[in-house]
């Protein structure tokens, strides 16, 4: 069974995802984390942002992996070296929408994603899952919460790991991705019509995992 979760940045997918996966023992994979992968090498090659020939010529010869470790930690591999860390930082935040908007990235990835798909059970959360990746998955959910609820998500994954960062630095951000996801021309953000949507701005996790379980195990529309 593939289990789709979509929505914006800060709407709870990643952590949602996890811990659905981990109830019904599924693999998770964290489609964002690939993106971010790649936005780790092209910082560090000092590639410009515009550069997509130099952007599309990485994502066809690097290597991405995501492993689950028995300590049900996601490590996120790339070309064999750990980025786990690296990836949530600021400057992979700012810049990640614009290269995941390149249809040849989103092409390589895709193409990925699908393949660890056909692993079995899975779980993805992304922001094109339900619509683009898997459009036949056999659960869909679209999670978004009050904008102002998401920066505050945000700023405190920061603040866990030690990033200095304020409120309106993080709100800034936070726009600008979901203007660029929205209005991207390939696979941009969007509800896929048979997803199930749940608000997450007033709930608890255990409350938002609770409801997609249900749904997931009975089929009722909560």
């Amino acid at each position: 069974m593939i289990i789709a979760i979509d929505g914006p940045a800060g709407a709870g997918k990643s952590t949602i995802a996890k811990m659905v996966a981990k109830c019904l023992d599924f693999l998770y994979i964290d489609t964002g984390a690939m993106y971010r992968a790649l936005t780790v090498k092209v910082l560090a090659q000092g590639l410009k942002i515009n550069d997509r020939h130099g952007i599309i010529d990485l994502a066809q010869t690097s290597t991405i992996n995501l492993v689950n470790t028995p300590e049900e930690i996601m490590r996120v591999l790339l070309d064999g070296r750990d980025v786990s860390i690296e990836i949530r930082q600021p400057q992979v935040t700012k810049y990640v929408s614009d290269i995941a908007r390149i249809k040849e990235v989103r092409e390589v990835m895709v193409e990925l994603q699908r393949q660890l798909g056909k692993k079995g059970n899975v779980v993805l959360d992304g922001r094109d899952i339900g619509t683009v990746v898997f459009p036949d998955a056999k659960k869909k959910f679209y999670l978004d919460a009050d904008f102002k609820e998401r920066v505050n998500r945000r700023l405190k994954e920061l603040q866990l790991i030690g990033t200095p960062v304020t409120f309106e630095d993080v709100a800034a951000d936070l726009k600008n991705r979901d203007t660029i996801d929205s209005t991207r021309e390939v696979a941009p953000l969007k509800k896929a019509d048979d997803a199930i949507s749940i608000d997450t701005t007033s709930m608890s996790i255990e409350a938002v995992v609770e409801k997609v379980l249900l749904h997931i195990q009975d089929g009722t529309l909560l």
